[in-house]
């Protein structure tokens, strides 16, 4: 036999649950803010100062999927950026790359 007491327990119990669920869904689902960018994502961007966990070979297939060629010179420079120079629809650019995945020609 069910008692009032365990039912209203369990009714507790459910709407704690749900409340707690709905507190963690976001409200926009456009708001999505990665810490690291999709490499195919290349639109300019400012780019971010800070450590940068990127390793040689990422940041080089980085810029070579936004389209960047005979990437020359890459290094991590005291702000972070992988700073290189590279061909890019037929023109050689500086180009540099934040941690976040920004591309940016400089």
């Amino acid at each position: 036999m069910i008692t009032k007491k365990s039912l209203a327990l369990s009714l507790c119990a459910g709407l704690l649950a749900a409340s707690t669920a709905l507190a963690q869904a976001p409200t926009d689902p456009n708001s999505h803010n990665p810490a690291v960018k999709s490499p195919s994502d290349t639109e300019s961007a400012p780019l971010a100062k800070g450590h940068n966990s990127f390793t040689r070979g990422e940041a080089q297939s980085r810029l070579e999927k936004a389209g960047y060629s005979n990437i020359s010179g890459l290094k991590l420079d005291q702000d972070g950026l992988w700073q290189a120079q590279a061909t890019r629809d037929g023109q050689t650019v500086n180009v540099a790359l934040d941690y976040k995945g920004d591309i940016a020609v400089q």
